[in-house]
């Protein structure tokens, strides 16, 4: 969701394949060539979950490049959100600007005709532009850190099934499941410059990190489903999802000299999706694709309690896409993305060209 979240502020994994190559119906023979009828009309790639799946022995492999901008107070990651206060609760932040470059590789495989496996590999570039004042030191003048990190991002794991048998009059279904793992560098990696503590007695320090967490820190399960309908010269389509984060214990700070504060048990909140849009095939090899995507986003918990400063985010981006198609093998596809809420990317723009073996 653009996590993928995408998830965020800006890290929302999406901008990904909806409608990329035309649909491999399927007859009583699994093998068996759809015809040319119940082929839905190539349109360009929107979203996070692909709206067609790979045919059966063909490998896609695609390199990606993902930008986003975005200017804000709240922190979400590749399908959880952080808000700033949850790990430095003694800073009254005014204002991030944020900049990441997430370039991916992407591998799937059709194992049948209805059925692929596909795996994600990020590595992130993030810079960060703080404006904040330390309260608890009695600061009255602003500070400005700068900040900036790069390592790999979260890979992520994904299998997706084609429901039913669709037509250019009923609606096709895929349903999917996602994995994050946090191979990526999280939150709690990252050395503070406080002294002893961040927060409570003896908290001296502002809190903030020395180098930017490329991952969430949290392991994460999404499942989704996926529809689209023909109705040419267009295509609907549109996705429902819920990213379940799997809670951490015994979490630790780290401090300078070498020491660490606990934090104890953090439960990043869950977060439901949805998107919907429209394409248009304008020839065999171009299409265009407008579409909105929303996130909800919940409100995170230490140690069981809801943080009072946690607040419910709601990410409402308006996208459009353009896909060209070179050859039977190749095609670029270009994604932009502006948002419609607070929390929301200001801007997101996504690159990515798709080779079928």
């Amino acid at each position: 969701m653009w996590n993928h979240a995408r998830s965020r502020l800006l890290f929302i994994g999406g901008l990904s394949i909806v409608l990329a190559r035309p649909l491999q119906a399927q007859t009583a023979q699994e093998d068996a060539a759809p015809d040319a009828g119940q082929r839905p009309p190539r349109v360009a790639p929107l979203f996070e979950q692909p709206g067609v799946l790979t045919p059966r022995g063909t490998y896609v492999v695609e390199p990606a490049v993902q930008f986003a901008h975005s200017s804000s107070d709240r922190i979400a990651f590749a399908g959880y959100a952080m808000i700033l206060t949850l790990f430095d609760p003694r800073i009254d932040v005014r204002e991030v600007r944020r900049n990441s470059t997430v370039a991916s590789l992407t591998a799937r495989r059709g194992i049948t005709n209805r059925f692929e496996l596909e795996v994600r590999v990020p590595y992130v570039y993030r810079s960060d532009d703080i404006v904040s004042r330390d309260m608890v030191a009695g600061a009255v003048t602003d500070r400005v850190v700068q900040d900036s990190g790069k390592a790999i991002g979260d890979v992520e794991l994904a299998a997706r099934y084609q429901l039913n048998q669709g037509s250019l009059h009923r609606p096709y279904f895929v349903g999917g499941v996602r994995f994050k793992s946090r191979t990526g560098r999280d939150p709690f990696e990252a050395v503070t410059d406080c002294l002893v503590r961040c927060t409570e007695q003896n908290a001296a320090g502002t809190g903030l990190p020395s180098n930017l967490a490329t991952g969430s820190g949290f392991y994460a399960l999404e499942p989704n489903i996926a529809w689209f309908m023909p109705a040419n010269p267009a295509t609907f389509f549109g996705t429902v999802s819920y990213m379940h984060n799997f809670k951490r214990s015994n979490v630790n700070r780290k401090v300078l000299n070498g020491g660490s504060e606990p934090l104890g048990t953090i439960t990043p909140p869950d977060s439901f999706g949805f998107n919907a849009g429209i394409g248009f095939a304008l020839n065999d090899k171009v299409g265009l694709s407008v579409g909105y995507d929303h996130i909800s986003v919940g409100r995170a918990k230490q140690n069981g309690q809801t943080l009072p400063n946690s607040l419910r985010l709601q990410l409402g981006t308006i996208m459009a896409g353009f896909s060209y198609r070179l050859d039977q093998r190749r095609t670029i596809n270009v994604s932009i993305g502006g948002g419609l809420t607070r929390d929301a990317p200001d801007v997101g723009l996504m690159v990515r060209v798709p080779l079928a073996f």
